[in-house]
């Protein structure tokens, strides 16, 4: 599918979570006339190809089943649709799997990565920009002032290991190659279409089949809270207007407790809290995270639309509407990796 407009971006991971609800602001929301999507995604377990139904009917979208580590595959693409920008949302994302089997991360965050930014030399790529993590900053105490872009990097666990040493190849490109990069390290996301490993829709969804909500340790761990949409936005802003070779760190100002956020859905839900199932804490469970937005602020404009308690009933509601989306997502592997994770702790 040769294209032949100003602007063909490259979207990997574009079936997940955040990447399909960016795919949509893009699409459906801005409208941008000048802009070809190829998507590219390898549909595993937290990839849905339902998720991007909505975009079929664009003229100036193309969905390819792949895996980012095919350079034989990478190159084809870049190539054959002249992409001349890369927004890399793939990515093994969960820190509970890393814990159990760590090379996946190292394969995908790591070798994944590396083989876009090889293309992207290659192919001479107007721009990259690579989704990352508060998580590499590592952990904050209570009293400590939030990450911003000078903190060390500080990676606690195998997924955020992989994502740091990510972030360290896209800077070393830059630098060596004079690629044009750009790094964005988000806060927790929360929205539609997320999958049902992530703390909010599972506990949404074990709340509305009055099954038990496993919360690790306390229940204590603090978390800073962003709208999955006001993260694409950021990205967006990022891609179109941030200077290459930098970091922007992108948050909600929301710090909320696993325990005050799971409290809230059992009071929209209209749920007992006997239903809570404290559980024994993961190894280097991270205590906060908490991101200081003022950079992006400052240079790009960006900052946070959607208030936590509209999001949030938002976020609820799209789940009780979509429980059947959610049904099918929660078989076969899904439940084996639940059942070894929550159960047999």
């Amino acid at each position: 599918m040769k294209k032949h407009k100003k602007n063909n971006l490259l979207i990997t991971g574009g079936a997940g979570f955040i990447g399909c609800n960016f795919v949509k602001m893009l699409l459906e929301d801005m409208r941008i006339d000048d802009l070809n999507l190829v998507v590219l995604d390898n549909l595993s377990y937290c990839g849905n190809l339902q998720n991007l139904d909505f975009a079929r009917n664009y003229s100036n979208y193309v969905f390819i089943k792949g895996d980012i580590c095919d350079r034989v595959l990478l190159d084809k693409i870049f190539a054959e649709n002249e992409i001349n920008g890369v927004i890399n949302f793939a990515a093994e994302s969960h820190v509970d799997r890393s814990i159990h089997d760590s090379e996946p991360f190292l394969r995908t965050n790591v070798g994944g990565t590396l083989a876009l930014l090889d293309m992207s030399v290659k192919h001479n790529v107007k721009k990259y920009l690579q989704v990352s993590t508060d998580e590499v900053y590592g952990s904050l105490s209570a009293a400590e002032p939030a990450f911003t872009e000078q903190n060390y990097i500080k990676p606690r666990s195998p997924y955020s290991a992989s994502k740091a040493s990510a972030d360290h190849f896209v800077m070393s490109y830059y630098a060596t190659h004079n690629l044009p990069v750009v790094i964005t390290r988000c806060s927790n996301n929360y929205g539609p279409n997320q999958f049902p490993e992530k703390l909010i829709p599972l506990m949404v969804l074990n709340a509305m089949e009055d099954k038990d909500l496993p919360i690790y340790g306390d229940g204590r761990n603090i978390r800073d809270w962003v709208y999955v949409g006001d993260h694409c936005a950021a990205i967006w802003n990022a891609f179109e207007c941030g200077n290459v070779g930098e970091v922007y760190n992108v948050g909600g100002n929301c710090e909320l407790t696993n325990l005050q956020i799971v409290t809230k859905i059992l009071d929209v839900l209209g749920k007992p809290e006997s239903l809570i199932k404290y559980v024994a804490d993961r190894p280097g469970h991270d205590r906060r995270y908490a991101m200081n937005s003022d950079k992006i602020t400052r240079e790009l404009g960006w900052k946070p639309k959607v208030g936590f308690e509209d999001g949030f009933a938002a976020t609820i509601e799209w789940y009780k509407k979509n429980y059947e989306w959610c049904r099918k997502i929660r078989s076969g592997e899904y439940l084996e990796y639940y059942r070894r994770q929550y159960e047999n702790i």
